[in-house]
């Protein structure tokens, strides 16, 4: 049972920041067709936001791949069963 924690609060993790990130994203998008934003300002938040998102999922895979790294560097037993 213990081996699930993780994956149970790592894929909740995801979930609600993809949530958050997509509500914020939809708010700004939102208040630029309100207000006296033009389309291209639009886009250009959408291609910031979308280049965000990006970042951020280059950067946690990266952080996977070193603690993958690490753990077997340092000896860790890395077996699921």
């Amino acid at each position: 049972m213990m081996e699930w924690i993780p994956i149970i609060l790592v894929t909740f993790k995801i979930l609600v920041l993809g949530t958050g990130m997509f509500f914020a994203i939809k708010w700004h998008y939102d208040k630029a067709k309100k207000g006296k934003n033009t389309a291209k300002e639009a886009r250009a938040v959408l291609r910031a936001s979308s280049k965000v998102f990006a970042a951020f999922t280059l950067l946690l895979l990266g952080l996977g791949l070193l603690t993958y790294v690490v753990a077997r560097t340092s000896g860790l037993e890395m077996t699921f069963m």
